[in-house]
């Protein structure tokens, strides 16, 4: 889809990006939960959990400013970016690997959006 104002196309990649951070601190606070022995109630005054739930907030409101200008069927393939963002936050901040499969499978996921763009 040509002709996407700057915004807009920005807005298309914040918003994965957005909700692949949100992801990546549920999974941090799972773990810190698991670690402290707290009951699942204490989760609602962990600080990562709160900041996961504003990232994943203003990921919506976002993408419903993206939703305004732009095809549901268009927008959402960029959805697909969580899958190539999610695993390289996880190693960055978690330390979990990266597999050849999965920089194969990252590749493909971005240049299925390649070919959705042009």
């Amino acid at each position: 889809m040509s002709g996407l104002s700057g915004p807009i196309f920005v807005s298309l990649l914040a918003t994965p990006f957005m909700i692949a951070v949100g992801q990546v601190l549920f999974k941090m606070t799972s773990e810190k939960l698991t670690a402290s022995g707290n009951g699942f109630h204490t989760i609602f005054f962990e600080p990562l959990f709160i900041l996961a739930l504003v990232i994943y907030g203003s990921a919506t409101l976002l993408w419903i400013y993206v939703l305004k200008s732009v095809p549901l069927a268009y927008a959402y393939s960029f959805m697909a970016l969580t899958f190539v963002l999610v695993p390289l936050l996880a190693a960055l901040w978690m330390g979990e690997t990266v597999t050849l499969k999965y920089a194969v499978g990252a590749a493909l996921i971005i240049a299925g959006l390649v070919v959705i763009q042009t």
